[in-house]
């Protein structure tokens, strides 16, 4: 065996002294090691900026780097390829993006969810946002990153958590680019689907860095401050109830499409919605970030850097919707279902139609504090020790007027019957036939119905302390290129607490209250060219009332007092009767790591292979406040309220969880010529269980409406999910900036969690439902040869003096015991995922052309099977992808266009007001095209025109099937215009 010698270039020598990230293993080529630290040998910069230069530095991090690895850089400093960091990263091979309030928010790499992949800040692990683990990346401006580097594969140095990939998010470094270094910018944005909100909106961004004495000191700083304001139309059914009871119909009312089996029979399960709604939400946002880095280097061979990241995200949002709510049974007047049982037509008496306001804000503020020490100990050690404190906070009662999420509902419970008709277009419709004898309800008709007020605060923290060392081998003439070692001590909390006012102000139109508001209070509205984009005709319901929600609020607050309704008194306080539920999370994570780096050849062909475990001790503390439920009333036709009991100590219970992990990992390296590299990498990774599963404990729904008798219950015994995992690349260079790449991926998932769900009654609560006044007032109805509805049971049970002195029915001990339907999260099988990318890119040699395109395919054993009702554990976001990205930079003027592709995928498991057989929610296939535009007018100044999702694309989702509509959401393109100044 011919063994190569490890001889350090001048570059490399200054790669491994000066490490002023810590734990980061890859340098950019636009931040040059300081002189200094590299022993007084001044080296070149030559920084080659714009589109082409960030391709080609993304290109030479994936190149050298060890397993499978991608990158972004900054184009130039303070201008990264997108404002949005998730916008970004859908760029790269393998990597996916879902949106929230049509931007990118999340990302799923190759198949797996944002539960599944690991953010990380300069190496060091970061909290999710809120009381979850996943990050929300539309939070983060990029004026102050330098690089996104994303690995794929298994690194023994790397924190655990990212099964589908760690994403490590490197920030400017003033003395890894010495002297002063500057940028400022300012756009103003339109967004098109604009209506009450400023037509053009303000985004400010400032990045400096700076050295002195000598490049001893050093300081970078960034802010932002972006502000958007934009329309959201919206259509969604909250679920789909499988198997609902049906009455006995003529066969011209009931028409049916199922096959039939021998007998005559159809054959299959059935679906009916439960609701149908529609809704305009105006929406005002506003994103700041902020960072601060010192760096400090006494003497060559150390230097400290502390830093400091801030950003605050503040959404406020008011909307008004429209709709329909429906049970079923003795309510249904005729229906046709679709050959898959769905149903795509039906009439169903009972309930009400309503008109619904909401309000609220909400705002999430994330700070992390950090200090690494790094140290040069000589040409064979060093050392980092690094420190973090870090937290993610979530509030949604950042309203400071309401203190929570608002909604009020008005409507009126006065018809004959309701349609819904999905039989043509993209979109249901859904109409109601009023006693008043017309398809519109007159402003005097309006009453209230109920109001609810909800606050469900959450935080995650870690705190964080990491020691890594590095020996390089510099005596020993053996292929052992250097040791990496290194302990860490991980603590991360997460929590939270819930309060719901329950449905204040008399559900259900019990009783009417319609005078409490003038008819000059509502304005009408025609609903033509609402969801334009959507093909659908004309829109039934043709018309929608808006109201002022201050209004309603003071006029309800003011008339629906305790003297009028006793226990029902309207209130805005979400804990009126103290926190409902809340619960807390503890990980502390112990960890020891050893990763060494091996280059040999055999038959001339240079080799680079990585050996490495990790090793890991978690200890899981749940504690979770216990709620003691008492009975469950039947309080109007479409409202069933749970109650607890009042007073009495709190009830916390703490539970324990324990699991350690061995984690290998090995990757080879193989430059098969100047040009060609091939790679292997086998390793394994991990993803804790979610935290809400971690969280033991029983919950009761506290609406257990018919058909939602639901509960849940944690497991903190859950393992995390366990992946051994393997690639195959190859990558063919072939040119500056120009490469071809072919991979194949497999990844086995051990403890996979399912959800099972068990059929429970707990003794105390009794069900009116069926019971024997129930069943009595269903034969008094039916006697006088009226339809059975829910509506006209309740009243009829009123009627024979089953209410209480406030109208409400209570439960008996005659009834039955409720039959609820309980979750709970285990561990089950092994699934395998694998599939394969594709990616190219090419720059046309000095005619400024450039094209860069991606795509994965993924297939695997994890998909939903959406013919049966059996509880599943399918993966959620698998789906195939593809990115294509054209442009044209030369004599200051650049321009690219872009198209980010992404093919129908699973986005959860259970549905708001789905059945108990926890449906799926699919999204559609989505594709966006954006466009930027940059000239500069002198080398300092650029003015530049960016344009997103410029053909307007619509986002839809669905049940089991594509029939089976859950949502609809248009929001339009938007535009900016600006200027970036740089010094």
């Amino acid at each position: 065996m011919k063994i190569r010698q490890f001889t350090p270039s001048q570059t490399a020598l200054a790669v491994a002294i000066v490490l002023a990230s810590g734990t980061s293993s890859v340098l950019y080529a636009q931040e040059q090691p300081n002189a200094p630290e590299a022993q007084d040998k001044k080296v070149e910069v030559i920084q080659v900026k714009g589109i082409r230069g960030s391709l080609i530095r993304s290109m030479d991090i994936k190149r050298e780097s060890n397993g499978v690895v991608d990158a972004i850089s900054a184009e130039e400093m303070g201008k990264f390829p997108d404002t949005n960091l998730a916008e970004s990263l859908q760029r790269i091979t393998g990597v996916s993006v879902s949106r929230a309030n049509g931007e990118g928010s999340q990302i799923t790499v190759r198949g797996f969810g944002p539960d599944f992949n690991l953010i990380t800040l300069n190496g060091r692990q970061m909290p999710g946002t809120g009381y979850t683990r996943s990050f929300n990346l539309e939070n983060l401006s990029s004026e102050g990153v330098s690089a996104l580097e994303i690995q794929k594969t298994a690194r023994a140095e790397n924190p655990s958590g990212g099964l589908g990939a760690t994403v490590n998010i490197v920030t400017t470094k003033p003395l890894a680019n010495p002297g002063q270094h500057g940028s400022v910018s300012a756009k103003g944005i339109y967004d098109s689907s604009n209506v009450k909100g400023d037509d053009v909106t303000p985004e400010l961004a400032a990045v400096y860095s700076n050295t002195f004495d000598d490049e001893r000191y050093g300081i970078a700083f960034s802010f932002s401050h972006q502000q958007r304001d934009f329309q959201k139309q919206q259509a969604n059914i909250q679920g789909w109830q499988a198997n609902v009871a049906l009455p006995e119909l003529d066969p011209e009312f009931a028409v049916d499409h199922r096959p039939a089996g021998a007998d005559g029979e159809k054959i299959g399960n059935y679906y009916f919605p439960k609701d149908m709604n529609y809704g305009i939400e105006d929406i005002e946002r506003e994103r700041t970030n902020g960072q601060l880095t010192l760096q400090f280097a006494p003497v060559d061979n150390f230097v400290a850097t502390l830093d400091y990241t801030a950003s605050k995200a503040v959404t406020g949002s008011e909307s008004i919707g429209w709709g329909i709510w429906n049970e079923f049974g003795g309510n249904i007047n005729a229906y046709e279902l679709d050959e898959n049982g769905t149903a795509v037509y039906a009439d169903i008496g009972g309930n009400d139609g309503s008109f619904t306001a909401n309000r609220g804000t909400t705002e999430i503020d994330a700070k992390s504090i950090g200090l690494n020490l790094d140290w040069t100990l000589n040409d064979d050690w060093q050392f980092a020790l690094d420190y973090h404190d870090s937290d993610n906070k979530a509030d949604n009662g950042a309203d400071h007027g309401l203190g929570s999420q608002g909604q009020i509902i008005l409507g009126s419970d006065q018809l004959i019957t309701k349609y819904y008709d999905y039989r043509t277009g993209e979109v249901p419709q859904a109409w109601i036939l009023w006693k008043n004898g017309s398809n519109e309800l007159s402003p005097g008709e309006i009453d209230s119905n109920f109001s609810q007020f909800t606050h469900s605060p959450g935080e995650t923290t870690i705190e964080q302390l990491q020691l890594n060392g590095q020996w390089t081998n510099n005596d020993f003439n053996i292929p052992l290129v250097n040791l990496k070692f290194g302990v860490a001590r991980t603590e991360q909390s997460m929590g939270g607490h819930s309060g719901w006012s329950g449905l204040r102000g008399g559900p259900g139109f019990n009783p009417a209250y319609p005078q409490i508001f003038p008819d000059s209070m509502f304005t009408l509205h025609s609903t033509a060219g609402f969801l334009d984009q959507f093909s659908m005709g004309s829109l039934n319901p043709h018309y929608y009332y808006s109201y002022d929600f201050d209004e309603a609020l003071s006029r309800q607050l003011a008339f629906l007092t305790e003297e009028v309704m006793g226990a029902d008194v309207y209130s805005i306080d979400p804990y009126i009767d103290g926190i409902d539920s809340e619960s807390y999370v503890e990980e502390v994570t112990s960890s020891i790591y050893l990763q060494s780096q091996w280059d040999t050849e055999v038959a001339a062909i240079p080799l680079q292979f990585n050996i490495g475990v990790r090793y890991e001790e978690t200890d899981v503390t749940s504690t979770v406040r216990q709620r003691v439920e008492t009975q469950v009333n039947w309080e109007s036709p479409s409202e069933w309220i749970t109650h607890y009991q009042q007073g009495g100590t709190d009830n916390f219970l703490e539970q324990q969880g324990r699991h350690d992990l061995l984690l290998p990992m090995f990757d080879l390296k193989a430059d098969l010529s100047d040009d060609l590299v091939a790679r292997f990498s086998w390793g394994k990774t991990i993803t804790r269980a979610p935290l809400g599963l971690l969280a033991g404990g029983r919950a009761l729904s506290g609406s257990p409406k018919p058909g939602s008798r639901s509960g849940s219950q944690g497991n903190t015994n859950l393992l995390p999910f366990e992946s051994t995992n393997l690639d195959l690349t190859l990558e063919y260079y072939y040119s500056e900036g120009s490469y071809a790449a072919i991979g194949y991926f497999r990844k086995d998932v051990d403890n996979f969690i399912q959800t099972t769900i068990t059929e429970t009654t707990i003794e105390g609560l009794h069900d009116i439902l069926n019971g024997p006044r129930y069943q009595q007032a269903v034969r008094d109805i039916e006697a006088r040869g009226e339809q059975a509805t829910s509506t006209a049971i309740f009243e009829q049970m009123l009627a024979n003096g089953a209410g209480n002195a406030e109208g409400k029915i209570e439960p008996t001990a005659a009834d039955p015991l409720i039959v609820w339907q309980i979750s709970q999260p285990a561990n089950t099988d092994a699934k395998s995922v694998d599939g394969y990318e594709l990616a190219i890119q090419h720059l046309l040699g000095e005619t400024g052309f450039g094209i860069g395109a991606n795509a994965t395919f993924v297939d695997g054993d994890v998909e939903f099977d959406v013919y049966s009702l059996q509880q599943q554990a399918p993966l959620t976001g698998l789906s195939d992808s593809a990115n294509l990205q054209v442009f044209y930079e030369q004599d200051g003027l650049s321009v690219k266009v872009t198209y980010a592709w992404r093919d129908e995928y699973l986005i959860g498991v259970g549905q708001s007001q789905g059945s108990a057989d926890a449906p799926p929610q699919f999204a559609e296939t989505y594709g966006q095209w954006d466009l930027s535009v940059n000239y500069e007018l002198t080398p300092e100044l650029t003015v530049f025109v960016e344009g997103i999702n410029l053909n307007n694309e619509t986002e839809r989702g669905y049940g089991r099937f594509k029939e089976q509509f859950l949502f609809a959401r248009q929001y339009g393109p938007r535009y900016s215009v600006g200027a970036r100044y740089r010094f």
